[in-house]
């Protein structure tokens, strides 16, 4: 395209969390803002989509409407929502997604619920609350284990902030490796089951993938020790819920930390909210103070560089579902 082109841009927003004002995103495009009910009308004659509320599913549901699309980026490190066919089999559209941005901050999430598992701290709160002062002790962190399943930048930042708090990390990717980096060992996705039972701490941070969706099951939960504690960041459809409740009731895994569940908001009459060991977060681990002025700015620069004719950054392998760095 021609660098002086000035390219029409739809933005979904859920009429709520809209985009922030931005004189630079008005001087480089045509910005056409639109909720679900009114995306199809502005995907026509548009040339990018800013999935800014990339939760909706409204994306697929608007598709008709489009005609000249090149371009779709989401507000998110997840792609999921986008992975429906007229998207995945339409060579002509780039898909980007905004890695990087909540890298650290679902890090520092995580290791701040190994730290409340730890260190009891979520019952030293309702007991404050309760005005009783109860002695206990509590478990060290250095010398756990942890599994951290996705080797994607925000595991490898999991994992890296771990081991800086004195865990043994390992991960699980697809492919196995003597000697990662950031996570050390990392077994192969099909050995999930033989290294489950060695971990403390389990931490999914893996994509939602048709090779990853209901990862873990009945079997995966029943190969955890009863004493560990899963923690998800990841999607919650990586998760086969009616499993993980049975296995919180029966004993047989000691708590489950959630910032992502299948259906959100999380329907007030799950047992999940009243399950002992259970940590319920509304899908705020990577919401960190100005997360949307970071997001906004992570668009604008791939904007300059399509309106630049460069190859964009965080460019979406669609037949994987995440960016591929191989």
């Amino acid at each position: 395209m021609s660098p002086l082109a000035r390219p029409v841009v739809a933005v979904l927003h859920d009429g709520v969390d809209v985009l922030p004002p931005s004189t630079e995103l008005d001087d480089l495009a045509e910005v056409r803002p639109a909720v679900a009910d009114e995306l199809a009308e502005a995907l026509r004659g548009a040339d990018v989509l800013l999935a800014w509320d990339f939760s909706s599913g409204a994306v697929e549901r608007a598709w008709h409407g489009v005609d000249s699309l090149r371009w779709v980026h989401t507000a998110s490190a997840g792609v999921d929502r986008l992975l429906f066919p007229a998207l995945l089999e339409d060579p002509g559209i780039t898909l980007t997604n905004s890695r990087g941005v909540f890298d650290q901050p679902i890090a520092e999430y995580v290791l701040g619920l190994v730290l409340t598992y730890a260190k009891d701290l979520h019952t030293t709160v309702d007991l404050h609350r309760e005005r009783r002062w109860q002695h206990r002790e509590t478990e060290r962190v250095a010398g756990r284990r942890a599994l951290v399943i996705g080797t994607g930048p925000i595991g490898r930042a999991t994992g890296r902030l771990l081991r800086a708090a004195g865990l043994h990390v390992e991960g699980v990717g697809r492919r196995e490796r003597a000697d990662d980096p950031d996570l050390g060992r990392v077994h192969a996705a099909e050995d999930l089951l033989t290294a489950l039972p060695h971990a403390d701490f389990v931490v999914c941070a893996a994509p939602l993938t048709p090779s990853t969706r209901g990862m873990i099951d009945a079997a995966a939960l029943a190969a955890m020790r009863p004493e560990a504690r899963f923690i998800n960041v990841g999607r919650g459809a990586l998760v086969d819920e009616e499993a993980l409740v049975e296995a919180l009731r029966s004993g047989e895994l000691a708590g489950a930390a959630l910032d992502v569940v299948a259906s959100e908001p999380l329907d007030p009459d799950s047992p999940l909210w009243t399950l002992p060991g259970v940590i319920i977060s509304p899908h705020m681990s990577g919401d960190v103070v100005g997360w949307r002025a970071e997001l906004l700015a992570l668009f604008l620069a791939n904007l300059r560089r399509y309106r630049a004719d460069e190859a964009l950054e965080n460019v979406v392998d669609k037949t994987r579902g995440y960016v591929s760095t191989t």
